[in-house]
């Protein structure tokens, strides 16, 4: 049961949620789980199927625009519908709102790739049938999107008519009360084309502004018949086929989505010339393929938790979700609620690199190269972004992009959070620790790390000694346009360090016209980076202000005004001691360079002032719990990430899902409990089982070898699955790791 989602009852104040929990995708194309038949009357739905990447460019509308400000901002569009199925039992139309369902279940199948729902139905006369409604998005093919039906009459029904339509009038969702969904610019495209030839229904859109074309090339079969009627009408192509329904029948419909980003201005041919490709391959061959694909995946990525049910459902279902939206071509990432919905315009964050990246490094490095190349084909737009903002050298990635410029217009928790360049930074140095590709490094790795080691040098100064960094925004965006906050400071220190790393191990490889004296001023810069730290408290402090200000009554804020985003005016949050998520204890998490006794005393000072407001927050803190032995509260802020979006904790999965919390829920296992540390010097592990659990096995790569870890009670076994011979460290010992020979240590 842990290897599928399922739902047996339709529950209309869910439908939304389930939307988001029951989407479908490959990376390149995702499909909200939407029923094919629709909803009731005057019911919502938020009906969706999405390319990563693809979108429009919106104007930004400011009361006030000051120099800098982005004027445009992309958005990531609901594309060409070829989701709808219609049927129609001896006239009567099939919906879950009207007559009676006998009998539900819907599932998403982790191991197996492909989302089912099965119904009993008897309709307001009486007719009864099963429904097998099964489909997926290919994981071999990323254009194809099929869908699969069985009709089995189950008392006297004669006749079944299926009506499928592929529709190009599409909007996007809009929400105006709430910032984190868009809240106008909904019809975004043009209906070039839509026509019914050769038995294929071709629909051709065009973005407003962007220029960007899709197409959808469909077919169908039902049975043995040929063709159906067809008609076209307003962007839409409709089939209609009339069958005997004696017994049973099956209908099976593929879809293929191409776009100018992947396929130029052919994109109806290149459709056509894909689906000729697959024509003959039957639903169950597609499944075949997509169990072949995941169980490669999940040979390396899957994590066992034995002791917990709901929390094995729930670390699948996040890794599957997170394979089902990490792009796997140049021109995309991983966006913050994934193929899932439209939250956040599709937009791809820093959420990437320090949460989702890793899950990726440690499992699949392919994929996680991947997203490294797409942040670097975006670094000459960070170059101008830079520049924009009165810098005269470095690299200032976006906030918040698709294409590489900026889009967030609100630039105190936009624009300034400068950490970000650090952030992407901090992946390539991973990647290079845990790969030991010294090839990317040259040609890709150090590049990035020289531009953004300018960016800090351009940004910050020296002041009595000093290397000082002001006027901007860490990780917490309930403190805004600050000094030195500690988080920044440190990553910008990381950055620095191996930017001079790199340049003493490939020099100017990447063209850049790095000099010993530049990188020279990079290690002054990093040496002198100046840490607040507070005497009497002894913790580091969040700025050079934040222990000034008042300390919010957290205890006394009634739940109703949680989110304090949507509740209270930014000024007001400013102004007090409050964290929206993990800032500094994020750094002491990520660096590990400071002494535990100042760790222990930060963490329990800002879990104080934390809201975990964001959902990047409870797996830090989890995190960071393990390491201290707090274990009940490890296992406590875990069991919030690990079922975050199955149980809709905050509220607005509709949305999409929370694609970083889904990477902490990994991280939160395999960094916390089994106390995975990555350094310059290997790798190491310092595990603790959760009480509640009897065992944990997971596996990583590392260095072109697989290490299989699995705790129980009182003891760890590594496994060196494949790959050379490696030392690694359990603890402060040293254990020696062979070839497929397990090594069994006491916890």
């Amino acid at each position: 049961m842990t290897w599928k989602l399922t739902r047996t009852a339709i529950n209309n104040e869910e439908l939304l949620t389930n939307e988001s929990l029951f989407a479908i995708g490959n990376g390149y194309i995702g499909v909200r789980g939407n029923f094919e038949e629709g909803y009731g009357e005057g019911m919502t739905s938020i009906r969706g199927t999405y390319i990563n990447a693809f979108h429009d460019e919106t104007g930004i509308e400011y009361g006030e625009k000051l120099h800098g400000f982005p004027e445009t901002q992309q958005k990531l569009l609901n594309v060409i519908d070829a989701q709808t199925v219609e049927l129609y039992l001896d006239g009567e139309r099939f919906s879950l709102f009207d007559g009676e369902v006998l009998n539900y279940e819907q599932s998403l199948h982790f191991d197996r790739g492909f989302s089912e729902r099965i119904v009993d139905w008897r309709s307001p006369k009486g007719k009864e049938v099963r429904l097998h409604i099964r489909r997926l998005t290919s994981f071999v093919t990323k254009e194809l999107f099929a869908i699969d039906y069985r009709i089995e009459a189950l008392n006297d029904v004669k006749e079944v008519k299926i009506i499928t339509t592929v529709n190009g009038d599409v909007t996007n969702f809009v929400d105006p009360n709430d910032p984190r969904v868009a809240s106008g610019h909904a019809k975004r495209l043009n209906v070039l084309d839509a026509k019914h030839e050769n038995c294929t229904s071709i629909v051709q859109n065009e973005t407003y502004e962007s220029g960007l074309k899709v197409a959808c090339t469909s077919t169908t079969q039902l049975a043995d018949q040929t063709e159906p009627e067809a008609e076209v009408a307003q962007g839409e192509v409709k089939e209609t086929y009339t069958a005997s329904l004696e017994s049973a029948v099956q209908f099976t419909k593929k879809s293929i989505y191409t776009d100018t980003l992947r396929h130029g201005d052919r994109t109806a041919e290149n459709g056509a010339e894909l689906l000729t490709e697959v024509s003959d391959q039957s639903f169950d061959d597609l499944l075949a393929e997509q169990k072949d694909y995941l169980d490669s995946f999940w040979s390396t990525t899957d994590i066992q938790i034995d002791g917990d049910s709901d929390l094995q459902e729930g670390i699948r279902f996040n890794l599957f979700h997170l394979l089902q939206s990490a792009g796997k071509d140049s021109v995309s990432n991983i966006a913050a609620k994934g193929l899932s919905g439209e939250g956040y315009e599709g937009h791809y964050f820093w959420d990437t690199e320090i949460y989702m990246f890793p899950v990726f490094l440690m499992s699949n490095p392919d994929l996680a190269k991947n997203l490294l190349l797409h942040r670097y084909s975006l670094l000459d737009a960070a170059k101008e972004r830079a520049r924009e903002v009165g810098h005269t050298k470095g690299a200032l990635f976006p906030w918040r992009t698709i294409t590489g410029t900026e889009c967030s217009a609100f630039f105190p928790a936009g624009t300034a959070q400068y950490h970000i360049s650090a952030d992407i930074a901090y992946s390539y140095i991973q990647y290079y620790l845990v790969t030991k590709d010294e090839a990317f490094l040259r040609e890709y790795g150090a590049e990035v790390l020289f531009e953004t080691a300018r960016l800090w040098l351009d940004t910050g100064h020296f002041y009595n000694g000093q290397f000082r960094i002001d006027d901007v925004t860490g990780p917490d965006e309930y403190t805004c346009i600050v000094n030195n906050n500690y988080y920044t400071n440190a990553m910008a220190k990381n950055n620095l360090v191996w930017a001079v790393k790199a340049y003493e191990l490939a020099g100017d490889a990447a063209g850049c016209g790095v000099t010993a004296g530049e990188a020279a001023e990079w290690a002054e810069a990093a040496e002198t980076m100046y840490l607040p730290y507070d005497e009497e408290l002894g913790i580091h402090a969040q700025d050079d202000t934040f222990l000034q200000k008042k300390v919010w009554d957290l205890e006394n804020t009634p739940k109703e005004k949680f989110p304090l985003l949507l509740n209270y005016h930014p000024l007001t949050l400013y102004r007090y001691q409050v964290c929206k998520q993990a800032d500094t204890i994020l750094a002491h998490f990520l660096l590990g360079e400071e002494d535990e006794d100042v760790v222990r005393r930060s963490y329990d000072y800002y879990e104080k002032v934390t809201t975990h407001d964001s959902s990047l927050s409870y797996c830090v803190f989890s995190i960071m719990a393990s390491k201290l032995g707090y274990d009940e509260k490890a296992y406590n802020y875990f069991n919030k990430t690990a079922r975050l979006d199955l149980d809709n904790t905050h509220g607005n999965t509709k949305d999409g899902l929370h694609m970083a919390n889904m990477g902490g829920t990994w991280l939160a296992i395999v960094y916390g409990f089994a106390g995975l540390r990555v350094k310059e010097s290997g790798i190491s592990f310092s595990p603790t089982l959760p009480e509640q659990w009897n065992r944990l096995a997971f596996s990583i790569q590392y260095q072109g070898r697989v290490i299989s870890v699995t705790l129980e009670k009182a003891r760890v076994t590594y496994t060196l699955k494949s790959g050379a011979a490696l030392t690694i460290k359990h603890g402060n010992n040293d254990v020696s790791l062979t070839e497929q020979e397990a090594v069994t240590e006491e916890i």
